[in-house]
């Protein structure tokens, strides 16, 4: 930014500095040439039809005038030019009236002198000659020092104020990147400061400490995740291993096949764990255009569960997404259902305005309200009488909910004394 700064408005600077040390100069002269004019056509009027009885009197800020005749002998002066030669041997040429001259004298001291000839004046043929004085600045080298050197004076400023200025508004930057560089995956407690400037820093500040926030929450998840799973892992390995021990010496039927339900559980976590690895991974699958009430009727013919079934289905329900995943979902509902409910359990879907809506319902004990969120948690534990130690894996609705999300739609727990699994997708 400081580079930047003192480039651009250094070529402005040093730029408009040439052109005003190049253009003051000529535009000065300029200026003076047109007043000198002026005054020395005012002169060869007044001597039309008279002479001077004295100085020639001063025109406007011109006090330097002379009338010369034609042998060049000065018959008419101002004050301080009395006594004092031509001011210059310069006269009109190819028929022109007027004659313009710069002469410098006394070291860097010049004059604008421009002359005008009168042919019938009181003196005879003359030329009445005006001249003004340069000022010091236009002749000097002073004033291009001064215009370079306040110049390079500016761009310092300017150089040094977007260094500090541009530092300044930095320094919590820094500082939020000193304090990102001591966080590590082991401690994601810490937070940044965030200034009570309440500008885009401060809001950089406020969305690094969200951003930890997730992070931390999510490093929380995975850990208890990565600790339920090994539980989960090891107790079916375990039994297994009894079992397979106990075999070796008893080699009953009845050893060998809770150790075959033991390798179905072990199989049926590992399967879940990997399509939830693959969920995470956000692993794009094909999709097409699904009759959702269809789906669930060839779904509930296919399968026996222990408890009654009821299906109110209405046709025409369109969703887009992919079979087997939307497959996996229901089936997860519906063993959910299974698994807990008392005496029947029942399934509806409905098209509401542009949602597809599923419902699987149970009589079972129900969740109370502050447990609805955490039932989707991974390997969340409630009390015995849901536990996911009644069979299943405890990634059920934890699977379901994700591959609805990875659908567009959402997953949650209704209101109701019953255990209402409500899936909302849009319809196709």
């Amino acid at each position: 930014m400081t580079i930047t700064t003192v480039i651009s408005f250094g070529l402005v600077l040093l730029g408009g500095a040439g052109a005003i040390s190049v253009t003051y100069p000529a535009r000065v002269r300029s200026e003076l040439t047109d007043q000198a004019a002026a005054a020395s056509r005012r002169i060869t009027t007044m001597i039309d039809d008279q002479r001077f009885t004295g100085p020639i009197p001063p025109q406007g800020d011109v006090r330097l005038l002379q009338v010369v005749d034609n042998q060049g002998r000065v018959v008419a002066a101002s004050r301080r030019l009395e006594g004092r030669p031509p001011l210059t041997g310069a006269r009109p040429a190819g028929g022109d009236s007027r004659v313009d001259d710069r002469v410098c004298r006394n070291g860097p001291r010049c004059m604008v002198i421009v002359g005008t000839s009168n042919r019938a004046t009181a003196y005879g043929p003359v030329i009445a000659y005006a001249a003004v004085e340069e000022p010091f600045m236009v002749n000097s080298p002073l004033l291009p020092a001064l215009l370079f050197g306040s110049s390079v004076l500016v761009l310092a400023l300017m150089g040094w104020g977007a260094w500090y200025g541009v530092g300044r508004v930095l320094a919590p930057v820094e500082r939020i990147r000193q304090a990102l560089e001591r966080f590590s995956a082991e401690d994601l407690s810490g937070r940044v400061e965030v200034p009570s400037t309440g500008d885009e820093v401060a809001e950089l500040a406020a969305t690094v400490n969200e951003t930890l926030n997730r992070l931390e929450n999510s490093v929380e998840r995975q850990r208890r995740f990565v600790s339920d799973a090994s539980h989960e892992l090891r107790t079916p390995i375990s039994g297994l291993m009894v079992r397979l021990e106990a075999g070796l010496e008893e080699r009953t039927e009845a050893d060998w096949r809770a150790a075959l339900d033991d390798v179905h559980r072990l199989a049926d976590i590992v399967q879940d764990l990997l399509l939830m690895a693959r969920l995470d991974a956000g692993a794009s699958v094909p999709q097409e255009r699904l009759d959702l009430g269809r789906l669930v009727e060839e779904e509930t013919e296919r399968r026996s569960g222990r408890l009654p079934l009821t299906v109110d289905v209405e046709p025409g329900v369109y969703v887009r997404g992919n079979r087997l995943r939307l497959i996996r979902l229901f089936t997860n509902l519906l063993s959910n259902a299974d698994r807990y409910g008392d005496s029947m359990v029942r399934v509806s879907v409905r098209g509401r305005g542009d949602e597809a809506v599923l419902e699987v319902v149970d009589d079972g004990p129900g969740i109370p309200r502050e447990m609805r969120e955490r039932v989707f948690e991974r390997f969340t534990r409630l009390d015995r009488t849901r536990s996911r130690d009644a069979g299943g894996t405890g990634l059920g609705l934890p699977i379901a909910r994700d591959i609805a999300r990875d659908h567009g739609g959402d997953l949650g727990i209704g209101d109701g004394p019953q255990t209402r699994l409500v899936l909302r997708l849009p319809r196709a």
